[in-house]
């Protein structure tokens, strides 16, 4: 099967069915994909290149050939590796929203720790090993709800768009997001809108609708997924409810 990928899947793929070694002192793909990682996580995709990265291991880039054929394929590596399946996904769940919802987190928490992957290339579907466990895991938790493979396989790539749009706002509004940012935004509203052209607005403003709660603890004021999770999983249990036998 292998050999109908493209050149840069194809490696990959044959690194997850025949995994590397234990690397020994010196260069290795290994290195260069942590390498590659750890440049994305402090300075963003900017500061990945074969030269940069070749740079910061102390080679040339032609060195780094001999391991990663191309950037794309450094790219495909870095997702691959920082995507591996946390072990709490294959703890037994209570019920397919709960499996969601603790898929759903260990997404997040992928994402906002490696901001960089929702800025990556879209060139298809999910197609590399660890993509494809996380697929497997999503679809596992819809076991036993009665929808069709098609609605399963829909429910999973609607959640997954919708955890990747929200932590690619969250990564490009950064600051912005903080909650002093939120609260100016507030007064500035309170300011700019008033009853008479804006009454739905007002209402909403007046009600602290645009504000965190006061009682909100500092670490949790920031752009969540969770409200919108939750009403596409009241819309998955209404799906789940249409396809269920009539009693």
């Amino acid at each position: 099967m292998n050999g109908d990928l493209p050149p840069g899947l194809r490696s990959l793929w044959d690194r997850f069915d025949h995994p590397e070694p234990t690397p020994r002192p010196g260069l290795s793909a290994s290195r260069i994909v942590q390498a590659a990682v750890e440049a994305a996580d402090a300075e963003g995709l900017d500061a990945v290149s074969m030269a940069k990265i070749a740079e910061r291991l102390g080679y040339t880039p032609m060195s780094l050939y001999r391991y990663v054929k191309s950037k794309n394929e450094l790219l495909l590596m870095m997702l691959d590796a920082v995507a591996a399946l946390p072990a709490e996904l294959d703890e037994p769940g209570d019920d397919w929203r709960m499996g969601l919802e603790r898929w759903c987190r260990a997404q997040w928490e992928m994402l906002r720790a490696h901001a960089w992957i929702v800025h990556l290339p879209i060139t298809g579907p999910p197609i590399t090993p660890n993509q494809l466990a996380w697929t497997e895991r999503a679809l596992a938790a819809l076991a036993g709800t009665g929808l069709t493979e098609a609605d399963k396989v829909g429910v999973v790539l609607l959640i997954a768009n919708y955890m990747h749009a929200t932590a690619r706002l969250a990564a490009e509004l950064g600051q912005t997001a903080r909650a002093e940012s939120i609260a100016a935004y507030s007064a500035l509203l309170g300011h700019l809108v008033d009853a008479r052209r804006f009454p739905a607005l007002r209402t909403a403003i007046d009600a602290g609708a645009y504000a965190y709660p006061s009682d909100m603890p500092q670490q949790e004021r920031r752009l969540d997924y969770r409200f919108g999770l939750a009403r596409i999983l009241d819309g998955v249990q209404a799906l789940i409810h249409a396809c269920a036998p009539a009693s």
